[in-house]
């Protein structure tokens, strides 16, 4: 039997079975996350070494006769002033996970809401104008337990700002939920518009996007521009009442 999404305000969707009907794989999803957790790391935090601190040229005292322990430099790492030890430098924390990995882990994390009916569509267009109250009722309503992902597309955009004051209620847009952001959530609420989109990124049948090879963050240790990958729509899940 074809797994099933409530709609909030009545009737239910039918979801893609291709999507949302994966096996879990926890090395898979657990690779993935990881991926991406590390890619929003920027990577910038950095150390100077003895030889990078300024002064220290002049040895403090002379190496004999003093009493004292022999001394090289003043920047020495166990002088205070001195320099660090193995301490960090700017690096890059991404590794590359193939197209296919990313699409099947994130089918899993579909597949686990979907599952645990822990997910749910609305209809966007409700939200004529923004209304933080009308969106803590819908969520009242479904009883849906936080944190809470909303993920609407670029042209809803309004609709979210309804949910992005809520406690513990995250909104993003679709093409840039990523597989950390979906099994961190412990419900999903989807737009109709949003429910397609991801069901094509999931299921491989996006157009664009799909040779770029680009991993599905929002940001890069490197300091470059936000990234998305395997955008796409495809057909609105039917609604059965």
């Amino acid at each position: 039997m074809p797994r099933t999404a409530p709609k909030l305000g009545g009737g239910k969707v039918k979801l893609d079975a291709a999507a949302f009907e994966a096996t879990f794989n926890m090395p898979l999803v657990h690779e993935s996350v990881r991926a991406e957790l590390n890619a929003r790391r920027r990577g910038t935090a950095s150390t100077l070494t003895r030889g990078q601190v300024r002064g220290g040229g002049a040895k403090p005292w002379r190496q004999k006769g003093t009493g004292r322990a022999r001394a090289g430099s003043s920047r020495s790492p166990i002088w205070k002033g001195g320099g660090t030890v193995f301490g960090p430098s700017p690096r890059g924390y991404t590794f590359k996970v193939n197209r296919k990995a990313r699409r099947a882990a994130l089918r899993c994390a579909l597949s686990i809401h979907a599952e645990r009916e822990s997910m749910a569509v609305f209809e966007a267009g409700a939200f004529a104008t923004p209304s933080t109250k009308q969106a803590a009722a819908l969520l009242a309503d479904w009883g849906a337990r936080v944190p809470t992902l909303v993920l609407l597309t670029e042209a809803e955009a309004g609709a979210g700002k309804s949910f992005r004051n809520l406690a513990r209620v995250s909104v993003l847009p679709v093409e840039d939920a990523g597989v950390a952001d979906v099994v961190g959530a412990a419900s999903l609420l989807i737009s109709e518009a949003a429910l397609a989109e991801i069901t094509a990124r999931a299921a491989g049948s996006s157009e664009s996007g799909e040779e770029d090879g680009r991993e599905p963050v929002r940001s890069s240790d490197a300091g470059g521009e936000a990234s998305t990958s395997e955008r796409g729509a495809g057909s609105p899940a039917e609604e059965t009442s």
